[in-house]
């Protein structure tokens, strides 16, 4: 595996674990107003409160990763989804404030609504980028040329609801985990009817992805991809049977992990239908990426770095990995 292979693993690992982990905070507060009352709201609060700042790590070291190993990838994305980009940011920013300026008012309701909102504007906003990317960049002489409004159609609308979706899934699954009485058996009933959304938005993705952007669906066909490519819907498929079933059973971890499975599948088969491609439709990882020097040099700052965040996170969720008691915290 050569310098920018490996760089292209670093990135798209940071990219994946930002989604997932902080996939099921965001979820967490999209679900805030189906709490019945404040108490069941502290409840949600704090199933994330000691871990949800140490998962938005990942996309300050995804956004540095990126810079420095695939500089032409990151200028051109920022141009083309400035808009997205800068609302999902927002949407993080103002949750941020919301969380910790609750916790300390004595009159919640405000902060209620700006920890829904600010969840519900980043991960919208994460959804239409995506929708955006996979709708194809222009890009002339390495630079952006496009249009402001490009990102926004249909498709990138449609992303957007189906990553709000899928983040109440891997929320409620995480609620499950962490809680007991009503609250728990209220996500179970969030989980069943998000994993059924999500089930048909990415039905619905797969249909259209090719008619939005024809190159895919070559990709998909071509050998010896199609070998590969086809491994990863298979094993969604299979991570959907599993999740219904466990949701079925009352299991408690279970669900979780294979919500967790559903979102990997996803991304991976995504990420093998456009390999070798940054950007669609035709920018390659090998014209993006910096030079050789370059790469080795950041390679020992992420050889240092990345062990650590991982072993903070892990450390993290080690020490609190009981459930929340009411109106007592962890047990």
């Amino acid at each position: 595996m050569n310098l920018i292979h490996l760089w292209v693993f670093l990135v798209g690992l940071v990219v994946i674990l930002y989604v997932l982990l902080d996939g099921f905070s965001l979820g967490v507060g999209l679900l805030f107003f189906s709490a019945e009352n404040e108490t069941e709201q502290d409840v949600l609060i704090g199933t994330i409160a000691p871990v949800w700042d140490a998962n938005q790590t990942w996309i300050v070291f995804g956004g540095g990763a990126l810079f420095a190993s695939f500089p032409m990838i990151y200028t051109v994305l920022f141009s083309a989804l400035y808009i997205p980009l800068f609302t999902f940011l927002f949407g993080l920013i103002f949750r941020g404030v919301a969380f910790e300026f609750r916790a300390h008012s004595r009159k919640k309701q405000i902060w209620n609504h700006a920890f829904f909102w600010g969840s519900f504007i980043a991960a919208f906003a994460q959804g239409m980028t995506l929708g955006g990317y996979i709708s194809g960049i222009q890009v002339q002489d390495n630079l952006f040329a496009g249009g402001p409004f490009d990102w926004l159609t249909p498709f990138s609308i449609m992303a957007g609801i189906a990553l709000v979706t899928g983040y109440v899934l891997l929320g409620s699954t995480y609620v499950i985990i962490k809680t007991t009485g009503p609250v728990q058996a209220r996500a179970y009933r969030q989980a069943f009817l998000a994993a059924c959304a999500v089930a048909l938005f990415i039905a619905t993705v797969f249909i259209w992805t090719p008619y939005h952007n024809s190159g895919i669906i070559d990709a998909w066909f071509s050998k010896p991809r199609v070998y590969v490519v086809w491994i990863f819907p298979v094993l969604g498929l299979i991570s959907f049977v599993f999740l219904f079933a466990h949701l079925k059973k009352r299991s408690e971890t279970q669900p979780f992990i294979w919500s967790l499975m559903v979102f990997l599948s996803a991304y991976l088969a995504l990420q093998s239908a456009i390999f070798p491609f940054a950007i669609l439709p035709g920018v390659s990882i090998y014209e993006a990426a910096s030079q050789s020097e370059t790469l080795s040099f950041t390679l020992w700052g992420v050889a240092l770095i990345l062990p650590v965040v991982l072993g903070y996170i892990f450390y993290s969720y080690r020490v609190f990995q009981g459930k929340i008691i009411y109106g007592e915290g962890y047990e």
